[in-house]
């Protein structure tokens, strides 16, 4: 379907917006005379990307041509943009927006650090597929085997819970907690249908675990939340642990989750 005239008018903001936020030294172009206009010109994004520079500027000022998804993804790269921004220019351009593949989910490192001011409270932040992307030392330990440096893939919480066999002895309530995590995950992957990062983990799951594969065909969702856990302390035996989940504001699929002892949060235990 030909994008109407507003929606050649968005996408040719968005392009212009983003070349003139790009330096010459940020792409490894040599500078040149004193510019008039702040960022790249059309000719040397146009370079960048494989293009032609009178196609771009075409695009850039709203002509009615369509461009294709391998040009704007070409042009995507030109502009380093990250995920977000590469859906939207897609989205802008009439193509369906799908997730990048096989690519980690990025963590600002002042949300990374947060974690570590936490301690000794166990706290870690988890993307949108259960990716363990940044902990503390006291999550480390209370998760024993779950963070594996010497991994070529990031730890990934539901893989741990289902397929590390120490998981069993960790999570006291083990069925009960595996089977509400994997509705969670159910979940999250319906929320992104075209990323790999959860068909390649819901087929591990289902491929190693007659649970996981018993329970994900009854289709069971459940929203992340807050509330309480009884894990095997590996020091300290059984400790009953109240969890709060914090949503990040730029990255809502990632979540920073926190534990105190029942006792200290001044929360009473569940009750068996």
């Amino acid at each position: 379907m030909p994008l109407q005239p507003d929606q050649r008018r968005e996408l040719a903001a968005f392009l212009r917006s983003r070349r003139e936020r790009l330096t010459p030294d940020e792409v490894g172009l040599p500078q040149t005379a004193r510019r008039r206009t702040p960022g790249l010109r059309r000719e040397e994004l146009a370079l960048l990307a494989g293009i032609s520079a009178t196609w771009y500027t075409y695009l850039e000022q709203g002509r009615k041509i369509r461009a294709s998804e391998q040009v704007l993804t070409a042009l995507a790269t030109a502009l380093r943009l990250d995920r977000h921004e590469r859906a939207h220019l897609l989205q802008l351009a009439g193509h369906p927006t799908a997730d990048a593949p096989g690519e980690p989910e990025p963590l600002p490192p002042d949300a990374a650090a947060v974690p570590a001011l936490l301690q000794p409270n166990p706290a870690y932040i988890i993307g949108g597929n259960y990716d363990v992307l940044s902990h503390n030392r006291a999550a480390a330990a209370l998760f024993p085997r779950l963070i594996d440096h010497g991994a070529r893939r990031p730890p990934n919480f539901v893989r741990w819970v289902f397929l590390e066999p120490l998981a069993r002895d960790i999570v006291i309530d083990w069925e009960a907690e595996a089977r509400a995590l994997l509705a969670r995950l159910r979940t999250q992957a319906g929320r992104h249908p075209t990323d790999p990062r959860y068909t390649r983990l819901i087929d591990e799951l289902t491929d190693h675990s007659p649970e996981a594969r018993t329970w994900w065909s009854q289709y069971e969702v459940q929203p992340r939340h807050s509330g309480h856990k009884r894990l095997h302390h590996p020091r300290r035996g059984p400790v009953t642990y109240t969890y709060t989940a914090f949503h990040l504001a730029e990255q809502p699929d990632q979540t920073m989750v926190v534990y105190v002892e029942a006792a200290a949060s001044g929360q009473p235990p569940p009750e068996n």
